[in-house]
């Protein structure tokens, strides 16, 4: 296998062109977090840690291509009937190999997250955490996807558990909260589309409301009688202000996205995937609104340009896919 057939499936295999977006969340949580340490007076960038932040983006990396190459390992079975020619049912990678990747990806993000733990001074918190994002990630591959409502909910609480890392307190916790929410209801919407089994039921769709709406009160609650010692806390202290206007924008416009890919795509398969890809890069537009708003606006608009980082890597890699296709000796089968 030539060194760009070998890379290539490397890519694919850890879903290398998404990634940027898991980087964005964390890095938009540690300014945020940064932000709030400061307060109204202070200025962010005296709290904000480069070498955390480095650590944390290689933590992101670790845990997104663990979860990936994990679920390509466990449906290798089923993939070789539906979807043969990704790189472990095709035999790009072996199965050795690939479980070579995951633990190696995995200790990448457990070192990182270690040292992350000390260098901001949080300890065991942001360990329980990380464990608590692989947990999710296990269950999910494992168990979750056969469940439909449970495994829907828990994609968006991986997202939401991953952006915790590095603030586990929740200094701002609208946006992790609309992480969670937004990638639940676009899994469950693209779940719909795609016309995925098991079925997605009314029972279901009923469910998985119910988990955000509990999730969505009760997180909150329990934040805000932590802050306000058993009080009702201020709206200061909860960072409630007129600054979430710049997040709710941004997810009224992916909903109007949403109706102009399913107008435009007739086919509801086809529709089903372009909306997930431009639903998983719309994460990002969310960090850069958070960080607009409650850091400064020029940290929001350079958070936002991973936004064109991740869409040119989505870019070369089918480019790069196809002209390998092409540039493959081809295969004669003889008649009989």
């Amino acid at each position: 296998m030539s060194l760009s057939r070998q890379v290539l499936a490397l890519l694919q295999f850890t879903r290398f062109a998404l990634v940027f977006t898991a980087v964005s969340n964390a890095l938009a949580s540690m300014m945020l977090r940064a932000a709030w340490e400061a307060g109204p007076s202070g200025n962010w960038r005296d709290h904000f840690n480069l070498e955390a932040a480095g650590w944390m983006t290689l933590a992101s990396i670790g845990l997104y291509g663990f979860g990936m190459s994990l679920n390509d390992i466990i449906d290798r079975r089923r993939d070789a009937q539906l979807a043969a020619d990704r790189p472990l049912p095709s035999g790009r990678i072996s199965l050795l190999t690939a479980h070579f990747i995951s633990a190696f990806v995995l200790m990448i993000a457990g070192v990182s997250i270690w040292r992350l733990s000390h260098l901001l001074h949080d300890g065991w918190q942001t360990l329980i955490v990380a464990l608590a994002v692989v947990i999710q990630i296990a269950f999910y591959d494992l168990a979750g996807k056969y469940l439909v409502a449970f495994g829907l909910v828990s994609l968006g609480l991986i997202r939401f558990l991953q952006a915790a890392i590095p603030a586990p307190f929740l200094p701002i916790v609208w946006h992790p909260l609309l992480l969670l929410n937004h990638v639940a209801i676009l899994s469950t919407i693209c779940y719909a589309w795609e016309r995925k089994r098991p079925a997605l039921t009314p029972k279901h769709l009923v469910m998985v409301i119910g988990m955000l709406v509990a999730i969505d009160v009760i997180v909150p609650i329990l934040l805000g009688w932590r802050r306000g010692n058993g009080q009702m806390p201020t709206a200061e202290a909860m960072w409630l202000s007129d600054q979430l206007v710049w997040p709710v924008i941004a997810a009224a416009l992916f909903a109007l996205l949403a109706i102009i890919v399913k107008r435009r795509i007739r086919d509801s398969r086809a529709a089903g995937k372009q909306l997930m890809l431009y639903g998983l890069l719309w994460l990002i537009v969310y960090d850069a609104a958070f960080v607009a708003g409650h850091v400064e606006w020029w940290a929001g608009v350079s958070l936002l340009g991973l936004l064109g980082v991740a869409w040119l890597s989505v870019k070369i890699t089918r480019a790069w896919s196809r002209v390998v296709q092409l540039s493959e000796k081809p295969q004669y089968i003889r008649a009989h």
